[in-house]
């Protein structure tokens, strides 16, 4: 930023504008991050709308844009060094709100983790005599007669749709 644009700022603004350093941002928390977010916005928006005003007075004394673009340049470039501290403390926020997110999406996969469990273990501790123990979940199987009751059942329950279909 041009340093004799910086001298001509106010002490309010000049303090504002050094807040917003890189080494002092990387050392504010989220939340004294989206203050000063706030407080930058509302400066450059104030700044805006003096250099808009003043332009627009500028145009109808002078006769025409062009001409009345000249008159107003400090305010304009007011609002361009508001422009530019917005901007760098609006990445470091960014930044900030990425790497909380992280860290909770983090946390709560831990959570999630932690609280499912993958059911009862398949097999004991080794018993006394070194064989392992089989657990009281038997496994789920099928015997040929359950097959074709199913198939059966299956079946007649498509002819009954079937028949009701067709009526």
């Amino acid at each position: 930023m041009n340093k004799a644009l910086l001298n001509s700022l106010t002490e309010k603004e000049a303090a504002l504008v050094r807040e917003a350093d890189p080494a002092v941002l990387r050392e504010l928390d989220e939340d004294q991050l989206l203050e000063l977010h706030e407080r930058v916005r509302r400066e450059r928006s104030k700044h805006m709308k003096v250099y808009r005003r003043g332009a627009s007075a500028a145009v109808e004394s002078v006769g025409g844009r062009g001409k009345a673009y000249d008159q107003n340049q400090r305010a304009r470039a007011k609002v361009e060094v508001f422009e530019s501290v917005l901007a760098q403390v609006s990445r470091q926020v960014s930044a900030a709100a990425r790497k909380a997110s992280q860290e909770l999406r983090a946390e709560r996969i831990a959570a999630a983790r932690a609280a499912t469990s993958a059911g009862p273990p398949r097999e004991t501790a080794v018993n006394d005599g070194g064989t392992p123990v089989p657990s009281a979940r038997r496994d789920a199987t099928r015997t040929t007669g359950g097959l074709k009751r199913d198939a059966s059942s299956r079946a007649q329950g498509a002819r009954r749709q079937g028949a009701r279909d067709a009526r």
